[in-house]
């Protein structure tokens, strides 16, 4: 069964569109954008048209590519300041001039609606309240839409970025699952995949996990978005695993909305916290 992932955010957007029309003010999230990157524009658009329709205002900071790194510190620490401001989100990847975790770090944490700060990433590892990484929390958003249960299961993740491997491991062992990451120094990974009740991919090789490496009746969960010969698929072999697959998310359509989505509910809990202080 497809683990619908437009389905599924337009119908929690709906609920949090209700929510937001209650507020006695938009909440406003500011983009950085730097250089031409066609992937990173389209995604940038996503949470555009996402965010417009909930009734939130987003405004894109549009870079140039050649920019220094003290004029965008600059503008993260104006942005820091101004009160009518909620999320701030640096769209990744940057110019390689650019030092990307040292930008990610000047951003207040409280307005860091990525959920990539240190800040919000020891919030999430000591269990405490914090703004969690928008695809892990769109992926469990996801998981229980579907009712899909996790208390108790085996879920192997394959892919242990900040972004996505590394926290999302840890918000499914705060839901007591038993998590195995795996990774490209990892081996006889094909008989640790095959152990999963939940298998996640996440490592950007296309079509990597192929029919052989997943049990039957697994969920699979499939998070990355390669571009080969000008369509897009994901680390998961969709044709072949999804007949023995007892939920699996398509590319698109699968995780990349639910990203977007957890973004929009990333920047509403931002807002209730600072109006709140």
């Amino acid at each position: 069964m497809l683990l619908d992932g437009r389905k599924t955010a337009d119908t929690l957007n709906e609920a949090l569109k209700v929510k937001v029309e209650q507020l006695t003010k938009k909440p406003k999230l500011e983009i950085i954008l730097i250089g031409n990157d066609e992937a990173s524009k389209s995604y940038v658009k996503g949470k555009l048209n996402t965010a417009s329709n909930l009734g939130m205002e987003v405004h894109i900071n549009y870079l140039d590519e050649a920019i220094d790194q003290v004029s965008v510190e600059a503008l993260i620490q104006k942005l820091n300041t101004d009160k009518d401001v909620h999320g701030i989100l640096l769209q990744l990847p940057i110019p390689k001039h650019l030092d990307s975790d040292h930008l990610i770090s000047l951003i207040d944490y409280k307005k860091d609606v990525d959920g990539f700060h240190t800040m919000n990433q020891g919030l999430l590892f000591q269990k405490k309240d914090g703004i969690r990484p928008a695809t892990p929390l769109g992926i469990m958003m996801l998981l229980d839409f579907y009712n899909i249960p996790i208390e108790g299961k085996h879920v192997v993740i394959i892919g242990r970025s900040q972004i996505v491997g590394a926290p999302l491991s840890k918000m499914f062992l705060d839901r007591n699952a038993t998590v195995t990451i795996t990774h490209s120094k990892t081996k006889n990974l094909p008989s640790i995949t095959k152990q999963a009740d939940i298998l996640v991919a996440a490592i950007g090789k296309p079509k990597f996990v192929t029919k052989d490496m997943v049990k039957v009746g697994a969920v699979v969960i499939d998070v990355g978005i390669n571009r080969v010969d000008k369509k897009l698929v994901g680390d998961v072999d969709f044709e072949h695993v999804e007949p023995i697959a007892s939920y699996i998310t398509p590319v698109p359509k699968g995780v990349g909305p639910m990203t977007i989505c957890a973004l929009a509910h990333n920047l509403y809990a931002l807002y209730l916290k600072q109006e709140k202080e």
